[in-house]
């Protein structure tokens, strides 16, 4: 199968080969034909399969072919994502599919000032890329208006409503024509997603290229069981001794984060950090230093799990596992991407047991342990199922130390006295001459 086979307009073909994209995807293959004719879509791929393409082709070409020009003010295609950087990967891919083609594409989201996102809405865009806060702030203020919108994509929708946008997601939808395109793109659904995508889909086409929930089999992953006041020292010391070269990190908060880029800097490490309290240039800069291989290592929260688009990432390291475990498989997506291989290695401490068993379950595989020499938790680990149970180690029955006889070594004289009544009868044995009786004990009166 080729992109020219799916119908894509010449222009598209022409960029797609520059490129070097040869085939589609199996995402792509079974997406692009559908969002094509019109269909309402849930698609389900795990990240890095191509799944962006596998919108923005068929969009772009309808874009082109269809409709009248967008007005002032107003857009075409409306792509709502989670985060600022998965709104500028987005954004970035649409431009570089679309080059060359008559359409004005944009990204708005918080962090940055509200004006020059203003204006630059003012002539109208055809693709609006955008994080739920954002957009309604523009339109309260009639700077973007949805009466034009042919489609709507929610990208990473779950993760939108773990982030709690529940609220402006109703507010959006409440202000979206009602007969529209609407396209949902995830690697992972939740049931609270599959409830969304059955009051705003239309009879859509369901498309899963892989099982649900499932990681990607070119990621080598396995456990490190460690303490966790010792998990900087050992992730240093695997730093070291298997020679990493660039690695993203994810840790729990914020303040962790930076804990361990003071670390890695205190020992002469490159090291930058991405989280919600930087602002987004900060956040863009270190990215970029990130990508230009300027930074070996970038530390993140979860911000950074959807929307981070490296070429060749060799290794993800969980410094933390983490609280949501769908997050996990957004996280270790972030290498082995169209089909490159990596490694995703987890750092797991004794009270990180349930997340680990959490994740498990959700993946359907039990993932291995490798104890570092010099790291063995005093506090170990304990072992789990994959089946979301956790199991623990069966009590050893306490077996008295022994004489040496055969019997326990408190019972002083049982093999070689005649028994006497209780421990008085003993000690009266043990306590008279060879060859004589005890003497009697006189009673009382």
């Amino acid at each position: 199968m080729t992109f020219a086979s799916l119908g894509l307009i010449d222009p598209l073909l022409h960029t797609l080969e520059r490129l070097d994209y040869k085939t589609p995807t199996p995402v792509q293959a079974q997406a692009i034909p559908a969002v094509l004719a019109g269909r309402d879509l849930m698609a389900a791929a795990q990240t890095g399969t191509g799944k962006t393409a596998g919108f923005a082709l068929p969009l772009l070409h309808r874009l082109v072919s269809e409709g009248p020009p967008v007005n002032a003010n107003s857009v075409r295609v409306l792509v709502l994502v989670p985060t600022r950087e998965l709104a500028e990967q987005v954004h970035a891919s649409f431009r570089e599919y679309g080059e060359g083609l008559p359409l004005r594409t944009y990204a708005v989201y918080g962090g940055v000032s509200i004006n020059p996102q203003m204006m630059a809405l003012r002539k109208g865009v055809d693709v609006l890329v955008a994080t739920p806060g954002r957009l309604l702030d523009l339109h309260r203020q009639n700077a973007v208006k949805f009466t034009q919108v042919q489609a709507l994509v929610l990208d990473e929708a779950d993760r939108m409503l773990d982030l709690g946008f529940a609220n402006e997601l109703n507010a959006v939808f409440a202000s979206l024509p009602k007969r529209r395109q609407t396209l949902l793109f995830s690697a992972t659904f939740s049931d609270e997603i599959r409830a969304m995508a059955a009051k705003l889909l239309d009879k859509p086409l369901s498309i899963e290229v892989s099982p649900r929930n499932t990681t990607v089999k070119s990621v080598k992953q396995w456990v490190v069981p460690v303490d966790k006041k010792r998990k900087s020292e050992l992730f240093c010391h695997l730093l070291k001794k298997r020679r990493w070269g660039q690695v993203l990190v994810f840790v729990k908060t914020r303040k962790g984060v930076e804990q361990l880029v003071e670390t890695l800097l205190a020992m002469k490490i490159s090291a930058d950090s991405i989280h919600g309290d930087k602002p987004q240039a900060s956040r863009q800069r270190a990215l970029d230093s990130f990508k230009a291989g300027e930074v070996k290592i970038l530390v993140a929260t979860d911000v950074a799990a959807r929307g981070l688009d490296i070429d060749d990432l060799p290794q993800v390291v969980n410094f933390d596992l983490p609280i949501i475990a769908e997050d996990y498989i957004h996280r270790i997506g972030r290498t082995g991407r169209a089909g490159a291989t990596g490694e995703a290695i987890s750092l797991v401490c004794a009270d990180e047991v349930n997340l680990l068993s959490a994740i498990e379950t959700l993946t359907k595989q039990t993932l291995v342990r490798h104890e570092e020499p010099g790291f063995e938790p005093d506090h170990r680990v304990p072992m789990t199922n994959g089946a979301g149970q956790v199991l623990k180690k069966p009590k050893k029955p306490k077996v008295p130390k022994s004489s040496g006889k055969g019997v326990p070594s408190n019972w002083v004289g049982f093999d070689d006295q005649p028994a006497g009544r209780g421990r008085r009868g003993q000690a009266r044995n043990a306590a008279a001459p060879a060859g004589r009786k005890p003497a009697a004990k006189p009673r009382g009166r």
